[in-house]
């Protein structure tokens, strides 16, 4: 039986698409359950769009996702590019293999699958404009390839002339003329093509010595054993030519798979880099910065997971059957099949995104996220002990759905609020005039760092009431002073039995002592905050917020 043997073989012309990820992710997963290989080949034949750095950040994105290459790229990241045992394909970027792609495309023409054309781009031009005028669609193929330049009309003579003398002349493959093509995709299933909507596609290039994608990937493809291509949707109409040359060739092709689109979140169309700038999600594995200094976000530093990211995308068009969502990549491997790929685009959701992270941030032990808490602490010059991190990120890890949440959510603990404003505006917004023209309010306060002001007019208004904050006020010092212990447990029993020994109003007492000791009045429980601070410093925070607001 025949080795398994897939590859992902994309083109450094820039960043790698989520797509193209997913990609990848199924060829790995296909390749892994069947015990094969799974190889990665750079397809950089379109030297006008290569763009230096995209290849390695194609190589480093699949690392981070642990979509670990069998063949093709060597430990340390490289394209190997030299032969050895466990590479034997090599050079495995097929600029380094053009003298490969010459010999096989002259072999066509030898044999009468292929020919020389000769047709400027100007000539070319003027035969779709004589079309156009005829209200026709000009094809370069058997209806009219006869009346064009290329050796099928040309003297011999003339033919090896234009060989020597000219440096514009390409390969083209001669497409049967009125033939159906009869094809099996392992997802869309029997697919039929007539020859004569199909043109005669360029082969190779004199020009820069280069095949084109379809010669080379085929080449490519039967030199490397590849069993199954397995590739986006977009290559689907290629499939009859690539058919043909495996036919031409007299090799045996490779089954084929072409996989459904990623489509956008609202309506349908392919899922752009657009998308994601206006709805402000990323759609690139990592941070990707162009050549004008442009830099678009990614998955892994916007703190996603990689897991998360990868489970996200085998579920974008592939359907386990169960309501299983969440996968190790080893339960990927057993579970995946092509056969349960949908035919139909998948469409992103950004929330769903969210989800995945949210989903496997609680899967991670209270020791692995305080050790990924800890960076962002230190940045701001704040030491804890490992002990009492992991307490931390224990009471606030639920609330969370990225690592860098924990800072926002629980900030209080490590900082006190220093600034009560009684008016404000959420942070980031812009003080602006109204639509109707007025003036913005004078007293509104813009805040840069959520994090640190999330002190707003709605909250000190509605709850720093005078008769509310005296009382929080006593509540706070009994509590300081009655000697309970500094546990979550006890520090919420004597609370409630001394607001509600005096009759006062809990909710109300409560939501003052919150917004002292938080700035907000929404957060963890008082008990686990004061527990955590200890009484010293709640009465501190105490004094303060009466200072301030009275």
């Amino acid at each position: 039986m025949k080795r398994t043997r897939v590859r992902f073989a994309p083109s450094p012309t820039g960043p790698l698409h989520m797509g193209g990820v997913r990609t990848a992710l199924y060829n790995y997963l296909y390749a892994k359950q069947n015990g094969g290989d799974f190889i990665i080949r750079i397809e950089d034949t379109d030297s006008h769009r290569f763009v230096p750095g995209a290849e390695q950040y194609i190589i480093e994105s699949l690392r981070w996702c642990g979509i670990v290459p069998d063949e093709g790229v060597d430990e340390n990241g490289k394209v190997v590019e030299a032969p050895d045992e466990k590479h034997p394909h090599a050079p495995y970027r097929q600029s380094q293999r053009k003298s490969i792609y010459r010999k096989y495309a002259e072999q066509l023409v030898a044999e009468g699958q292929a020919y020389y054309a000769f047709d400027s781009a100007e000539e070319l031009e003027k035969a779709r404009a004589e079309a156009e005028a005829k209200s026709e669609t000009f094809i370069y193929n058997a209806a009219s390839r006869k009346s064009l330049r290329n050796s099928l009309t040309l003297p011999e003579d003339q033919v090896q002339t234009l060989l020597r003398e000219r440096d514009d002349w390409t390969i083209r493959f001669k497409m049967p003329e009125d033939e159906t093509v009869a094809m099996d995709d392992m997802i869309r299933g029997h697919i039929e093509v007539n020859t004569s909507t199909l043109d005669d596609k360029v082969l190779w290039k004199r020009a820069d010595e280069l095949p084109t994608y379809h010669l080379a990937n085929i080449v490519d493809d039967h030199l490397m054993e590849i069993s199954e291509v397995i590739r986006g949707e977009e290559w689907l109409p290629s499939l009859p030519l690539h058919y043909l040359l495996y036919r031409a060739f007299g090799w045996e092709r490779p089954r084929f798979a072409h996989l459904p689109l990623l489509l956008k979140p609202v309506g349908n169309g392919k899922l752009s880099k657009r998308d994601g700038d206006k709805m402000g999600f990323p759609v690139f594995p990592l941070n990707w910065k162009n050549s004008e200094g442009e830099t678009y976000h990614g998955y892994r530093e916007d703190g996603y997971f990689p897991e998360a990211f990868v489970n996200l995308l085998a579920m974008l068009g592939w359907n386990p059957g169960t309501e299983q969502e969440l996968f190790t990549m080893e339960e990927l491997i057993q579970s995946f099949s092509i056969d349960k790929v949908s035919k139909s685009g998948a469409k992103f959701n950004p929330d769903k995104a969210k989800w995945y992270n949210k989903e496997y941030l609680r899967k991670h032990s209270d020791r692995e996220l305080a050790l990924l808490f800890r960076p962002i602490l230190e940045e701001k010059g704040i030491e804890v002990p490992q002990d009492t991190l992991e307490r931390v990120v224990a009471l606030i890890k639920e609330r969370a759905t990225f690592v860098k949440d924990f800072w926002t959510i629980a900030s209080y603990l490590f900082v006190a609020p220093c600034d009560f404003e009684r008016y404000g505006i959420k942070a980031g917004a812009a003080v602006e005039s109204k639509s109707d023209g007025r003036a913005p309010d004078p007293r509104a306060k813009v805040y840069d760092d959520a994090a640190t002001a999330p002190f707003l007019a709605k909250d000190v208004d509605k709850f720093w009431k005078p008769e509310n904050s005296a009382l929080a006020l006593q509540a706070a010092e009994h509590l300081r002073q009655c000697g309970c212990e500094c546990s979550k447990e006890a520090i919420e029993a004597e609370l409630e039995s001394f607001i509600k020994g005096n009759g006062w109003p809990m909710g109300k007492v409560m939501n003052c002592l919150r917004l002292a000791l938080t700035g907000s009045a929404s957060g963890l429980g008082i008990a686990d905050i004061i527990s955590f601070i200890g009484m010293d410093e709640l009465g501190r925070r105490m004094s303060y917020i009466s200072e301030r607001l009275g």
